[in-house]
């Protein structure tokens, strides 16, 4: 297919070559040129058969895509439930007790340990990387799968957005014949980025959001922009109309990113600026060395690329991937230990806890908040860089706990600190500030138009601090080809 640029008498794939789940930062910036292109040239291209055919074909790819999402997240919201509720009552417990975490994190790191050395695709790719790469191929869709539920229900602190987009490009993959794909090579990413966008249509609780999403991080402008826009809008709607019929009809819940019950927020004052502004480089700080700490993890693992260091055999990336698991397990076992409170507020992916913080901060003490900010932030650090799973919603619980935490300084209020708190967070984990806006006002609801400017305050502060943060860090992270002596100089 060509460009948009060479309209409709080239062949019949008009898309650019955009890379939409190619992480979660932009990606590489439009040329001048793409958005100097006269409108006439779009207009063409809309009227292309095969543009034509391509929204048909994301519009038909939705409902069997969302449906198999749907399916997913059911299942993984139900063992979820029958782990941490339903078995400790089975035994006779009140909760789940704080060594629960140390047994069901050793089994999934046991059950990881195969998936990752064994199986095609290697269970997708490793979070701390973002949201993915390039489409996943069709092969890998079961062993993602198989990873997300071995890690996810038994209290991994990631989260099932990167395993539902990556099911998603694979299985919209399927649509297209093997042999059209190696023909028409720019279909594949447009396409794969529509099955993700269908894939995770409601699972941050508005298709709007997983839309904005892959679009700012494909780094498009122009034509480039509008071509893929369609294709994700149309997937995304298509997906969120499956999930809410079958949401209804069957009752299962799908654990969405959502508050329940949102605090009042007024409108922002001089104070909630003042102070709204240093707890976000505090978040951002904190979110940052958490994705450092799982870059570090990730080289343990897996090994690292960058590093003269010979990478881990295939016995040893099982057996670390086991230790990291347990670990992970340790992290949480602490915060209940150090709070007595259940340690399934600080495990899994943190849609409930942060609903129920959002709805009774009060019944948090600016203690318990701290610990579950430190010892969740250590967890999804080491289960970045060694799990399967998704970044964002540990980060958002861990972004509005310290948020809420710093409530009480004053002129900020507990919920300016926990809208702060949500848009830095997602900010610093995805680098996409207009995407962690929409998530955050969304989040918010009713009262969300009264801190937008707060949001939007917050979420470039945080993108500034956090790729600040990220070069001084690469700076300063010795190089292969470099003396030692000469990387701590530079």
């Amino acid at each position: 297919m060509p460009e948009p640029s060479d309209g409709p008498s080239g062949s019949e794939d008009p898309t650019a070559r955009p890379d939409p789940t190619s992480g979660t930062g932009p990606a590489s910036p439009p040329a001048a040129a793409a958005t100097a292109r006269p409108s006439p040239d779009l207009h063409g291209v809309l009227r292309t058969k095969g543009y034509l055919g391509l929204l048909v074909i994301s519009a038909l790819v939705g409902v069997p895509v969302s449906l198999a999402a749907f399916w997913f997240v059911g299942l993984e919201h139900q063992l979820q439930h029958w782990v941490w509720e339903s078995l400790p009552a089975a035994l006779g417990l009140d909760r789940a007790p704080w060594w629960w975490p140390l047994p069901t994190l050793l089994l999934a790191g046991l059950l990881l340990a195969p998936i990752v050395t064994r199986v095609p695709g290697r269970g997708g790719h490793i979070p701390v990387d973002g949201l993915g790469g390039p489409p996943a191929p069709p092969r890998a869709v079961p062993g993602v799968v198989l990873a997300a539920l071995a890690c996810l229900p038994l209290g991994a602190v990631l989260g099932p957005e990167a395993p539902l987009m990556a099911m998603g490009a694979g299985l919209a993959l399927l649509a297209v014949r093997p042999s059209r794909r190696a023909a028409r090579p720019q279909m594949v990413p447009v396409l794969g980025a529509a099955g993700s966008a269908a894939a995770i249509s409601t699972i941050f609780g508005s298709p709007l959001v997983a839309a904005v999403m892959i679009i700012e991080a494909a780094g498009l402008g122009g034509p480039k922009l509008l071509l893929l826009i369609m294709p994700c809008l149309l997937a995304s709607g298509v997906g969120a109309l499956v999930f809410t019929g079958f949401g209804h009809w069957t009752g299962l819940s799908v654990g969405a990113l959502s508050l329940p019950s949102e605090p009042p927020a007024g409108v922002p004052d001089p104070g909630d600026f003042l102070w709204g502004l240093p707890v976000a480089v505090a978040v951002t700080v904190v979110c940052v060395a958490g994705q450092t700490l799982g870059h570090r993890v990730k080289a343990f693992t897996v090994g690292d690329p960058g590093r003269a260091v010979p990478p881990p055999t295939v016995r040893q990336t099982a057996l670390r991937t086991v230790l990291c698991a347990v670990a992970v397990g340790g992290c949480i076992a602490a915060y209940a230990l150090l709070t007595d409170r259940s340690p399934e507020e600080a495990a899994l992916s943190g849609q409930a806890t942060l609903a129920a913080l959002a709805a009774n901060p009060a019944a948090w003490s600016v203690f318990a908040l701290l610990m579950l900010t430190l010892c969740k932030t250590a967890a999804w650090g080491i289960a970045l860089g060694s799990l399967r799973g998704g970044p964002i919603f540990p980060a958002v619980l861990i972004g509005a706990a310290l948020g809420v935490a710093c409530g009480p300084l004053p002129g900020l209020g507990i919920e300016s600190g926990l809208a702060v708190g949500l848009a830095a967070a997602a900010t610093a984990v995805t680098r996409l500030p207009v995407t962690s806006t929409v998530l955050a006002a969304e989040l918010l609801g009713p009262d969300a138009p009264d801190s937008l400017p707060l949001l939007l305050v917050t979420a470039v502060t945080s993108f500034v601090v956090g790729e600040l943060l990220r070069g001084y860090i690469e700076r300063r992270t010795p190089q292969p080809d470099a003396p030692q002596g000469a990387a701590r100089a530079a």
